[in-house]
């Protein structure tokens, strides 16, 4: 984990553990490690996954990722990240999901987590009314559908895994289902029991993770839509901003 933007502003990966400010570089990710305490991370420049046993979140600059005090965890960057983490007392806490989850960010919650986070100086009152700011704001709006749950049946994994590594290639469910030789009935049943999701859905979350990734990397609108197996731009636009709050454009300005 870099320090050499800011030196001295920006915490090295030991810190993890403490509320601040981090520089990952495109691809880092951190040690396995878990919080005593509930924390927000926001990315105020690039994209995070938070990566945990049950799956992975994905959280873009209009997001934020909640992890519940001892949930183990990595962070991963994609392109070149500013994280802030958040630490909340247990009263705080206990009003955001009991487990990992995205949440909105609006425009004042962001500056809010920017403010704690930076290195001027204030009190802690003034730092504890900051967190009520993030903490009211999170809640006014419903979780969001960024989550993308990790598969545990061997037959599932062989599937997502194909997926994933033909994303651009539609692949129906009964094509993808003879591929790795179990029925079709049965690949759609393990979609629903070990994702919580269809087929189709658990595709669309997969893909939009994907974009996120190229977008935040400087690929174009149509080459991403392409690689993530939209057939058309206007598609990918029309699936992309209901589940990020922008369309594909406005997100890659934010980089």
């Amino acid at each position: 984990m870099s320090d050499s933007r800011q030196p001295g502003w920006f915490a090295t990966a030991d810190a993890l553990s403490t509320e601040g400010a981090f520089l990952f570089e495109h691809a880092e990710t951190s040690p396995l490690h878990a919080h005593p305490y509930g924390h927000l991370v926001h990315a105020a420049s690039g994209v995070l996954s938070l990566l945990t046993e049950h799956g992975a979140w994905i959280a873009p600059a209009n997001r934020f990722a909640w992890v519940p005090a001892g949930f183990l965890h990595r962070h991963r960057a994609h392109g070149r990240t500013d994280m802030r983490i958040v630490a909340l007392s247990e009263a705080a806490a206990g009003r955001l999901p009991p487990a990992p989850a995205v949440l909105v960010a609006t425009t004042l919650a962001r500056e809010a987590a920017l403010a704690v986070t930076s290195p001027a100086e204030r009190s802690v009152d003034a730092l504890d009314r900051l967190r009520l700011v993030i903490v009211d704001e999170a809640t006014a709006a419903p979780e969001q559908p960024l989550h993308l749950p990790e598969p545990q049946d061997p037959r599932l994994r062989a599937a997502a895994a194909h997926v994933q590594e033909n994303l651009s290639e539609p692949v129906p469910l009964d094509v993808l289902a003879d591929r790795i030789g179990i029925g079709a009935r049965t690949l759609s049943r393990l979609f629903q029991r070990e994702t919580g999701m269809g087929y189709r859905q658990w595709r669309l979350q997969l893909r939009v993770h994907r974009a996120l990734v190229l977008l935040s990397s400087g690929e174009t609108v149509a080459t991403t839509a392409a690689e993530c197996g939209w057939a058309t731009t206007s598609q990918f636009i029309e699936q992309f901003t209901p589940l990020v709050g922008m369309t594909p454009g406005q997100y890659r300005k934010l980089r």
